[in-house]
């Protein structure tokens, strides 16, 4: 392929590329754009003004819709999730290493949630608790409705970190007089932490947006997803906007904090080695 080829194909790819991110988060820069009306503006275009007036108002007290407890209720959930998420991928990662009896059923048990329907799963633990005489709550029914959702991916990539695995590490550990635990956490561990963080991003942040699975699950107090969902019923000014961007650039604070974090760990390891 010559020259020219190769630059006529790369300026294809790029333009495919562009198309994709502007359909991606073409409705985001909306939203964004819309967050920054004047005082009097509305929902719609075109700008009446611009200020930062809508994020001011978003941290008073609001007539309709409770952000701040929203939020922290999505928060706290998203870190119980992330850390249930880490300790038992991890765990069901070493468990899978060796064969066992029933292994094969309980992997497909584990992964079978995520080809059912989430408002079904949602409606199930909600008639479950209900029956049971006890009340649904955000931090007990929608933990372990979220827990549906974010488990199989940890497991699922848990199970591909060990099946790259090289045995070799451990047993170097061993020929050097290491107990097993010490070979788990001086090698082992270290080895992972980039994957086990992966794990744990993946669980908040599919735990921190998800609606279907906490519809009937949440009880009487809602989550931020499904605070905003209430919202857009009742609220008629651009606050809900100055909401969604202030959300999005925690998740995408979040993502990128964690990104560091993956890349130093890697840094060291490398300097380690």
């Amino acid at each position: 392929m010559n020259r020219d080829a190769r630059t006529k194909e790369f300026y294809i790819l790029a333009a495919f590329f562009a198309l994709f991110v502007l359909f991606l988060y073409g409705p985001l820069s909306a939203i964004v754009i819309l967050s920054f009306q004047g005082p009097d503006g509305g929902l719609t275009f075109p700008l009446n003004g611009v200020s930062l007036h809508w994020f001011y108002n978003l941290f008073e007290t609001q007539a309709v819709g409770d952000f701040g407890a929203s939020f922290r209720r999505s928060f706290t959930l998203g870190l119980m999730v992330t850390v249930t998420n880490v300790v038992v991928a991890l765990l069901a990662g070493l468990a899978f290493r060796n064969r066992f009896r029933g292994s094969t059923a309980l992997f497909y048990l584990t992964v079978a949630s995520l080809v059912v329907p989430s408002i079904i799963i949602s409606l199930g633990i909600g008639v479950v608790f209900q029956q049971f005489g006890l009340r649904p709550a955000w931090y007990s029914s929608g933990f372990g409705a979220h827990l549906t959702w974010t488990l199989p991916f940890g497991v699922l990539i848990m199970l591909a970190v060990f099946n790259r695995f090289s045995p070799a590490y451990e047993e170097a550990a061993r020929d050097l007089g290491a107990t097993p635990w010490q070979t788990f956490r001086h090698v082992v561990l270290p080895m992972i932490a980039p994957s086990l963080i992966g794990v744990g991003l993946f669980g908040f942040t599919l735990s921190y947006d998800e609606f279907a699975r906490t519809l009937m699950t949440s009880g009487t107090y809602n989550t931020l997803p499904l605070e905003i969902y209430a919202m857009t019923t009742n609220v008629t000014t651009p606050v809900l906007y100055a909401l969604g961007t202030v959300t999005t650039l925690f998740s995408f604070t979040v993502i990128l904090l964690t990104v560091a974090v993956i890349l130093l760990l890697r840094r060291r390891q490398a300097k380690l080695s």
